[in-house]
């Protein structure tokens, strides 16, 4: 049987090519924003939570890391690979809730950049994040 997923908040479109990390854990979405931030998005499944019914800490850290690296490729058009990932949680998603994820990266060197973001659901924040990645050449 599979997951019921309704329609996704205005603007967000299903993300497509991502590795077979994100592929399992997601469904993933994202939306085209102008300038620098990253906006991500999940629909919390059964399978997202752990045994209180809540949004399991580990996905939503795994989802925080893509969204940090995401907005680190944006901005500087290479692969960041996390060196410090960061997460405060400030208070609890439940299966059905949309988790909209919004990132920017704050700066960047030759070979490394910094990334802050927060996770939000139900017009509450439930993490907030930073990040530092090592900058890779893309591969190809």
């Amino acid at each position: 049987m599979a997951d019921e997923i309704p329609e996704p908040p205005a603007g967000f479109v299903l993300t497509k090519g991502r590795g077979p990390f994100s592929t399992h854990n997601g469904p993933y979405y994202h939306r085209l924003g102008a300038g620098d931030v990253v906006e991500q998005a999940f629909y919390a499944l059964p399978r997202h939570t752990n045994g209180i019914g809540i949004v399991h800490g580990g996905m939503l850290s795994a989802f925080t890391d893509g969204l940090l690296a995401a907005a680190v490729g944006r901005g500087t058009q290479k692969v960041g690979v996390t060196i410090h990932l960061s997460i405060d949680f400030l208070h609890m998603a439940r299966e059905g809730d949309w988790i909209v994820g919004e990132a920017r990266m704050s700066r960047a060197t030759r070979d490394v950049a910094f990334a802050d973001g927060r996770l939000h659901a139900r017009g509450v924040d439930i993490v907030r994040a930073s990040g530092v990645f090592k900058l890779m050449s893309r591969p190809g």
